[in-house]
């Protein structure tokens, strides 16, 4: 071998040597940067995994709140209007909306079975007054005759029975008169109060009949200048109602405009079919704005109360183990707390026990969440705003 063959393979050993370094230099960095990729992965998938959460804080009941319950209007006096004889219906001078006084004539009904009771009543009681009478002379008579000793003891007291029970026919006949007389004034319908003609079933000519169920009502009549308005309160808040208090109701004819109400009495019991308080309510109506069997919703004030506290509803969690909200410590860890729902507004809930104010709350709680898992807020470095 000769001597420029030696410095050539000592060349190649040389660059084979750095080949191999540099490739194992290729492969540590490749296999550091995966290492980072997938330590990087790991870190956001973990991240990633945390629940994003918003939180509120409760708010005390310090400046009292309001409860909104469905509600309805009714006349405060209504009447359905029935005939008393039978006939047929002559004229009606009311339709539906006229507005009538006490006493004021809404039909009349013509009666010729009646008149001819009437007539033959009257023809009776006199034939019963005449003999009255004349029974009544014939007793004197026989009475003067036996201070005589013209007749017995006997037959003077048998004409006093006669006269006696000709008096009594008489008064019989009489109240017989009377009571049909009282029937011939229901000939012509009246108002009994002043108010509405809400409705009208019948028109001339119609066959009238008396005292049957059968048949509906000639007129309904209503008294709407004031209306009672009816609360079904729930058993919660039967507490709420206090004497001489005051409402705002609305109806959906007239959105936006409220109306004012004042308490007049309450049932005074639960109804245990619905679990409610019946309170009854008052309301002006000068100007027939609100109708008879309106719907209404009212708006019932909540004294104020710094024993519970304020929730939206959006924060309860309903599981076996009863009603409870989510609630975070310091390390923004999980804690599922008991909760008591002292009254329940709908959209808002006050809580009398389980919760303070200081305590920080999840709204809109995840299904998954669980005791002592961690989350990531939401609003991560701003303060936590309590809701209203």
């Amino acid at each position: 071998m000769s001597s420029d063959q030696k410095p050539s393979r000592k060349r190649l050993m040389l660059l084979g040597i750095g080949g191999l370094t540099l490739a194992a230099l290729l492969v540590a960095n490749g296999l550091a940067a995966r290492s980072r990729h997938e330590q990087a992965v790991v870190g956001w998938t973990e991240a990633a995994a945390l629940p994003v959460v918003n939180v509120f804080q409760p708010l005390q009941n310090a400046h009292g709140d309001t409860l909104r319950l469905p509600a309805h209007l009714e006349a405060w006096s209504k009447a359905p209007i029935h005939a008393r004889v039978n006939g047929y219906l002559k004229s009606w001078t009311s339709d539906i909306g006229s507005k009538v006084k006490a006493g004021q004539v809404l039909a009349v009904i013509d009666s010729p079975d009646l008149d001819q009771q009437l007539a033959q009543a009257h023809a009776h009681m006199l034939q019963e007054q005449s003999n009255a009478k004349l029974a009544a002379t014939t007793a004197t008579r026989w009475q003067n005759l036996v201070d005589s000793h013209s007749v017995s003891r006997q037959e003077a007291d048998e004409k006093l029975s006669n006269a006696a029970a000709a008096k009594a026919n008489a008064q019989a006949a009489e109240a017989d008169y009377a009571r049909l007389s009282s029937l011939e004034d229901y000939k012509t319908i009246r108002a009994p109060f002043a108010g509405t003609i809400t409705a009208r079933n019948t028109d001339i000519g119609q066959l009238v009949k008396a005292d049957t169920d059968s048949d509906p009502e000639l007129f309904d009549i209503a008294d709407t200048h004031q209306l009672r308005l009816y609360v079904p309160v729930p058993q919660n808040y039967a507490s709420v109602i206090r004497p001489n208090m005051q409402v705002q109701l609305n109806v959906p004819e007239h959105p936006g405009q409220t109306f004012n109400a004042t308490l007049v009495g309450n049932s005074t019991s639960i109804d245990r079919r619905s679990g409610t308080l019946t309170a009854q309510f008052v309301v002006q109506n000068p100007n027939d704005a609100l109708l008879p069997g309106d719907y209404a919703e009212a708006a019932l004030s909540i004294p104020a109360d710094t024993h519970g506290v304020s929730i939206p509803a959006s924060a309860l969690i309903f599981r076996a183990q009863g009603t409870q909200v989510a609630v975070l410590d310091t390390a923004q860890h999980v804690h599922l707390q008991d909760i008591h729902i002292g009254m329940d507004l709908g959209d808002k809930l006050v809580i009398d026990q389980g919760l303070k104010p200081t305590d920080t709350v999840i709204d809109n709680p995840p299904d998954s969440l669980r005791d002592g898992d961690s989350v990531k807020l939401a609003d991560a470095g701003a303060p936590h705003v309590a809701k209203t």
